[in-house]
């Protein structure tokens, strides 16, 4: 078992924020796009991060985007469509969502909705 499947989503999340606000992106936008991958409103994304919910038990609890597999590119030197692991994969989908972000993609793009 991998450390970051039992590692708390909130010690990371602050992390994300910091990566995408440093780049002029906003709190509200990382938030959407994880509730984008996620299928959780914020009341349950602030209930995971209250609850020091681990990344195993994060992404059991998230109902992902169908369009997820849609998500596709190199984090962490690993292509996240040819990671074997499932839970490996959404949490390599989600760094990818948030470097996206970071690099200033259009939240449409993000989103796969275009």
């Amino acid at each position: 078992m991998h450390r970051i499947f039992t590692t708390s989503f909130a010690s990371v999340y602050p992390l994300y924020v910091t990566k995408v606000e440093r780049k002029g992106r906003t709190q509200q936008e990382l938030d959407e796009v994880i509730e984008w991958l996620t299928g959780f409103d914020d009341a349950q994304l602030q209930q995971h991060i209250d609850e020091h919910t681990t990344f195993e038990d994060f992404f059991a609890d998230a109902d992902l985007n169908p369009n997820a597999s849609l998500i596709t590119g190199v984090v962490c030197g690993m292509r996240v469509e040819q990671i074997e692991d499932p839970l490996m994969q959404k949490v390599r989908y989600l760094d990818k969502l948030v470097d996206e972000l970071a690099r200033g993609k259009a939240m449409t793009k993000i989103l796969r909705s275009a």
